[in-house]
């Protein structure tokens, strides 16, 4: 029975494992005749491992393969997260690879892929659990980021960000060697006794070193060169999916291990989190003002977000966690609302349009789409009284709480500097002379996740007594 228990915390990626497999099959023998099909199975597949995560947070918990994987709430909310973004990206996917020749079988088994390193990620509870979802998460990723291999930008987006990952993991590596040197064990609950014993010279060098692999993850600076490049290179749906799900997933693991290995080093580890967070709000906000590609602009904003969430984990306290997971649950849903925007801006002959300027005079040609844009831009700003606004202010408020104040102060004037672009955005949508007119997308499920995003982005503080329970009891698992 209890080997039955074991099994049964792991169900999700039980199911996310088989379905990739019994696809990946189905893909090989029958092409890519099969890439609607074998989209819409991977999405049950995920959804069925949504439902399970539902039931496996309340009934199902704790350590399990020795010490290795942890099945708790806070794992369970970011894997909602991951799978749920994961599912958007690939309903949106055949439409945009229809203009280029049509989506190939493997895009949505890689994502599967990519969710089941992922899903790992957020429940290692161990330092070799946590580089082997690392690793199929990322393998999964460089083959996406060039997945369309006739274009040159998508295949220097790849390369960008295979040659930059490997130097990140080789980083990590490092740090969690020197950090089993130092203290004789990879789990996380083992390394916090050894630095709760005295934090050494050895051990202060671990720390410094994962952690800045991680920041590669989250693409905060100072290691976030690759993000720009990456995001215009590779095709929309899969800047999408870069920066959603793989956000989530790093920066929950950031936050675990944050909290559970190096939580008696606190000083030490919050000092680098202040930096980068700082670091990346304002290179974020300052670096996008001039950027003529949307998805370019997008991606600033990513850096721009980051930090902004490492305001809520530099507090340190489940009051800074809980700030952590709403902010990333909020922003999952302005950034994938986003970029099913950008996947509306097609020319008159179907092919993707990245320019800003493109969408001069949108609200005079497609009122609904510029409506939409308007409404995540502004909630990208944090303008109240969108949704959000409120994910900025729990990070702030749990700074704020935790003596953290000047560090509030500079996020939220950062925040100031870090609207101009946005509301250039607007500026061009709304009052610059109209440019030639997109392509008519007639495309229910495009148009469906716009409308639900936007919707949630409007009414979303009625959601906040469900968002604030589930995030804070996700956010006490840690504690």
């Amino acid at each position: 029975m209890e080997t039955l228990a074991v099994f049964a915390s792991v169900l999700p990626e039980i199911v996310l494992t088989i379905a990739g497999l019994i696809l990946m099959l189905v893909a090989a023998y029958a092409g890519d005749g099969s890439a609607r099909l074998v989209s819409w199975l991977s999405v049950a597949s995920l959804a069925l491992a949504a439902v399970l995560l539902g039931q496996l947070a309340v009934h199902a918990g704790g350590e399990i393969f020795d010490g290795l994987y942890r099945a708790d709430a806070f794992a369970a909310f970011a894997k909602a997260l991951i799978f749920v973004a994961a599912a958007v990206c690939i309903l949106v996917a055949p439409r945009f690879f229809d203009g280029e020749g049509g989506q190939r079988a493997e895009y949505p088994i890689l994502i599967l892929f990519a969710c089941i390193g992922m899903a790992m990620m957020v429940s290692a509870s161990d330092f070799i659990t946590l580089y082997v979802g690392l690793e199929l998460n990322s393998l999964a990723a460089y083959v996406l980021a060039s997945f369309m291999r006739r274009d040159e930008r998508s295949a220097e987006a790849g390369l960008k960000y295979f040659v930059l990952g490997a130097l990140a993991s080789g980083i990590l590596l490092y740090g969690m060697s020197l950090l089993y040197g130092f203290s004789g064990t990879t789990n996380f609950a083992g390394v916090a006794q050894a630095i709760g014993d005295g934090l050494g010279t050895g051990e202060l060098f671990g720390l410094v070193f994962v952690l800045s692999g991680l920041a590669f993850k989250i693409s905060a600076v100072p290691f976030h060169m690759w993000t720009p490049d990456v995001y215009e290179g590779a095709p929309t749906p899969v800047t999408a999916f870069f920066a959603s799900a793989p956000k989530v997933a790093a920066l929950a693991l950031t936050t675990r291990i944050a909290i559970t290995a190096f939580g008696p080093g606190g000083h030490s580890w919050q000092q680098i989190i202040i930096f980068m967070a700082l670091a990346s709000i304002v290179l974020g906000a300052v670096a996008a003002i001039n950027q003529p590609n949307i998805k370019r602009l997008l991606a600033y904003s990513s850096i721009n977000n980051v930090g902004f969430a490492l305001i809520g984990l530099a507090a340190g306290t489940a009051e800074g966690v809980a700030a952590v997971l709403s902010y990333l649950a909020i922003y999952v849903v302005m950034t994938i609302g986003s970029f099913v925007c950008v996947l509306q801006m097609k020319d008159k002959d179907g092919r993707p349009v990245e320019t800003i300027a493109s969408l001069s005079g949108l609200s005079r040609t497609r009122p609904g789409l510029a409506a939409a844009f308007a409404i995540f831009m502004f909630s990208l700003a944090g303008i109240p009284p969108l949704f959000g606004f409120w994910a900025k202010f729990l990070v702030f408020d749990a700074a704020v709480a935790a003596g953290l104040t000047p560090l509030a102060a500079i996020g939220i004037a950062a925040s100031v500097i870090g609207a101009f672009y946005y509301l250039k955005v607007i500026k061009t949508i709304y009052f610059d002379k109209p440019a030639e007119g997109f392509a008519e997308e007639r495309s229910p499920i495009d148009y469906g996740i716009i409308t639900l995003c936007a919707t949630v982005i409007i009414i979303g503080y009625f959601l906040n007594p469900v968002l604030g329970r589930a995030s804070a009891a996700a956010a006490a698992s840690l504690f």
